[in-house]
């Protein structure tokens, strides 16, 4: 699915300045990765003497359009973490992955060497959409998400709030469906042709103790470790917004997080039709930007006064009833049907006692 075609707006990058070249090495993560040839942290403390030459090499790439070959393999590692659950103590196996510090850091010259607030822009970003954008957060985005439900509530309306759930959504980015969208959206000449090669002949390996795998090629997905990719997966979900207000239902999205809020009087029972028809588009859509959605694990949450309210609004999503529950973890906040944020206290509470009890014991 390629976006209509649109006069080129972009199509030459500005040059890095060496302010802004410094500043980037300076909030570079300490994160070493295994291909790097030196640590991260020693590139920060001798950043003074390494920009000038770094901006040279960034500045070529962006007006060349190409991003240098050997940046463009990761690494994934695992690590054991340990999680809280209740007063138990426990040990999961988590994958992360690594990439080249100067590799990042060019992703991240990229938004800096865009005119303006290119990035940024509200043609490029669905409205809706708070994630990895300036001046909005999980915080701002949960505030605008329980705004919007209790002044349905308060109405004395009923709500379903659905809680998509995608299966690793920045890994199976179409390449050519994006470029298609950004080229769509004005982008051309060398800022097209970088963000190409950006995006093509990249690799990765597992890392495990002392040994690392061969490389094996990636053909979709966006980079992990740069400022650029969150920006570029939001533009490439800017029509998914559009689709679901078409339907009148609204959506609070943060990168892959996609949530639909519909509203409707108690009596209204038909409205759950609505609701269904857009969930056939949303997958639809899905499909065919090679998004994979979990019918399994999508939630819903009813919003309503009293739960009786509820009886017959089940939507359906690929054939899959959705149950509706009586609280939902949104963003890592829990809420409940009536909005009173009591279960979210509840679990705070239990958490800050259950390490209380770990300080207690050393």
């Amino acid at each position: 699915m390629s976006a209509p075609a649109c006069p080129v707006l972009l199509d030459s990058f500005q040059l890095v300045e060496l302010e802004d070249m410094d500043k980037i090495l300076g909030e570079a993560r300490p994160t070493t990765c295994i291909l790097d040839p030196c640590p991260s942290w020693l590139v920060r403390e001798v950043r003074g003497g390494l920009a000038e030459w770094v901006k040279v090499v960034v500045n070529a790439s962006l007006q060349e359009g190409k991003f240098p070959a050997s940046l463009k393999t990761a690494v994934i590692k695992h690590a054991v973490e340990k999680a809280i659950i209740g007063s138990h103590s426990i040990r999961k196996l988590s994958a992360y992955f690594q990439s080249p510090l100067f590799g990042q850091c060019l992703g991240t010259c990229d938004c800096f060497a865009a005119p303006g607030d290119s990035w940024f822009d509200t043609d490029f970003l669905d409205p809706a959409q708070s994630g990895f954008r300036p001046g909005h957060g999980t915080e701002t985005a949960l505030v605008a998400l329980v705004d919007d439900l209790r002044r349905e509530l308060d109405r004395g309306s009923v709500s379903l709030l659905v809680l998509l759930d995608l299966s690793a959504a920045f890994d199976t980015v179409d390449h050519g469906i994006l470029l298609g969208r950004l080229a769509g959206m004005g982008l051309g000449g060398t800022v097209l042709q970088w963000l190409h090669s950006f995006l093509e002949g990249r690799s990765q390996m597992v890392s495990l103790g002392d040994a690392c795998s061969a490389p094996q090629p990636l053909t979709c997905g966006v980079p992990q470790g740069s400022v650029l990719s969150p920006m570029l997966f939001n533009i490439y979900m800017k029509q998914l917004g559009e689709i679901i207000r078409s339907f009148g239902v609204r959506c609070h999205l943060y990168a892959d997080d996609v949530q639909l809020c519909h509203s409707f009087p108690p009596v209204t029972k038909e409205a759950v039709q609505v609701l269904n028809r857009c969930l056939a588009a949303v997958s639809d859509w899905m499909r065919a930007n090679k998004l994979k959605l979990n019918p399994d694990k999508t939630e819903v949450l009813l919003v309503s006064r009293k739960a009786e309210q509820g009886t017959g609004l089940q939507p359906v999503l690929d054939g899959v009833t959705l149950p509706l529950k009586a609280q939902v973890r949104s963003l890592g906040v829990i809420l409940d049907s009536s909005l009173s944020l009591e279960p979210q206290v509840s679990a705070v509470a239990r958490g800050a006692f259950a390490q209380l009890k770990l300080v207690r014991q050393l």
